[in-house]
């Protein structure tokens, strides 16, 4: 109901309803996020309540990064099945249940079950697939800076509540650090519930850039799991989607696996207190914000292969340079300003590629498949940095590791062929 009253009203103002599915969505990931980047300042407090190793807590941890990719192709099918608002209230409520569980944790089990499994669940069903879909179904003007966009929100989300958080974890306690992300989520799930629609036609609207109102298309009454399945055989027959994945699977084993579980114990490691590394942590989110939205409007504009050539080999860069930083708070800035403008803006030329070259109906799922290969890199970062730091007392070699693997991934991306349209 306040949709139908509210797209009318906007739209006398020349404001497409579009844009407030963009702010719905961006709320959305903005505050799961939160709560997925939030354990890079829980690993120490943990360690000291518990006595667990480091290891043991990224195993958990790599749990939820694992199933925030794995669940993503799913997610795309789900939200075709069952629309836009019942899959992300249902993954909002997976979320809050499962952090509120773990405040009350006694055993590692514990951990893998509630922020591994239920938070991984949750995150996997607000994942960059729901921003693909709404990208995909509400624009074809300004499509790729939407998808800019709505990226930022995800991987700022991730690094913006790390400050606050690792205050609560020094003064008050890592419980309390929970609680504004959780307070953000049950925003986003009331204002989705109220506001969100699936399709423009719903509010009498044609896609942003185009003048017909398109129907509504009737929802598939199939298994959503097969659909997705069925996507996945056809797009891995191609050698583009390989690269895609690849690529991807670099991606997530240099951001999130790497730096946003490790890089506050890192900096531990040489002296710097938590609250000074997660503000490190939030300045790459300052800037990554500005870097994503920026990717969004090149891709919209130059080839996608080379911004994915100069993303990747710049971030590769920018990791290998970190051990000369000194961890100095002058060389941190350096290393936050030059990562933080790359760290996630792969995102908007890839989904652009998957588009061009798998179709519009396909692409979110395809994209969801090329996004959990990014999301199997994030695990295996988590689990192996934490490895190699009990094993070598240092978390450097995984750092050189991942800077060498993001080069590699910058020539890989040259192999994806040019669309004909592009």
């Amino acid at each position: 109901m306040l949709a139908h009253i509210l797209a009318p009203a906007l739209a006398r103002r020349g404001i497409h309803y579009g844009w407030v599915m963009v702010v719905l969505v961006f709320l959305t990931m903005l505050s799961t996020a939160a709560t997925m980047g939030l354990p890079g300042v829980l690993i120490a407090p943990l360690q000291a309540e518990y006595g667990w190793q480091t290891g043991e807590i990224s195993n958990a941890l790599s749990l939820r990064l694992a199933l925030y990719g794995l669940v993503a192709p799913f997610a795309a099918a789900f939200i075709i099945r069952f629309g836009v608002q019942r899959v992300v209230a249902a993954g909002l409520v997976l979320i809050v249940a499962g952090v509120g569980l773990a405040t009350q944790m006694h055993a590692l089990w514990e951990l893998w079950a509630s922020w591994g499994l239920m938070v991984g669940l949750g995150t996997g069903l607000t994942a960059l697939v729901l921003g693909a879909t709404v990208a995909n179904r509400w624009f074809t003007r300004h499509r790729g800076l939407v998808v800019g966009i709505l990226t930022a929100s995800s991987a700022t989300g991730q690094l913006l509540f790390l400050p606050a958080g690792a205050w609560m974890v020094e003064h008050i306690g890592w419980r309390a650090a929970v609680v504004p992300p959780l307070i953000a989520c049950a925003v986003a799930w009331l204002l989705m519930v109220l506001l969100g629609r699936d399709f423009p036609a719903q509010v009498g609207l044609a896609p942003l850039g185009e003048r017909e109102v398109m129907a509504v298309p009737p929802r598939p009454r199939g298994n959503p799991f097969a659909a997705s399945l069925v996507v996945l055989r056809e797009a891995s027959a191609t050698r583009i989607f390989w690269i895609l994945f690849g690529t991807f699977f670099v991606c997530g084993l240099s951001t999130n696996g790497l730096i946003q579980s490790h890089f506050i114990p890192l900096c531990h490691d040489f002296g710097m207190d938590a609250v000074t590394g997660a503000s490190v942590l939030a300045m790459m989110g300052a800037f990554d914000f500005i870097g994503t939205i920026g990717s969004g409007w090149l891709s919209d504009r130059y080839d996608n292969r080379l911004l994915l050539f100069m993303y990747y080999g710049l971030r590769g860069l920018s990791l290998i340079f970190l051990p000369y930083s000194s961890f100095t708070f002058v060389g941190l800035t350096l290393f936050a300003v030059f990562y933080g403008l790359d760290w996630i803006a792969t995102v908007p030329p890839t989904v652009k590629l998957a588009a061009a070259h798998f179709g519009r109906e396909r692409a979110a799922m395809v994209f969801g498949w090329v996004f959990a290969g990014h999301q199997l890199g994030a695990a295996v970062a988590v689990a192996a940095a934490g490895i190699v730091r009990d094993g070598v007392g240092s978390y450097l070699p995984a750092f050189f590791v991942a800077g060498v693997a993001c080069i590699i991934a910058a020539f890989a991306a040259l192999g994806v062929r040019r669309p004909a349209f592009a």
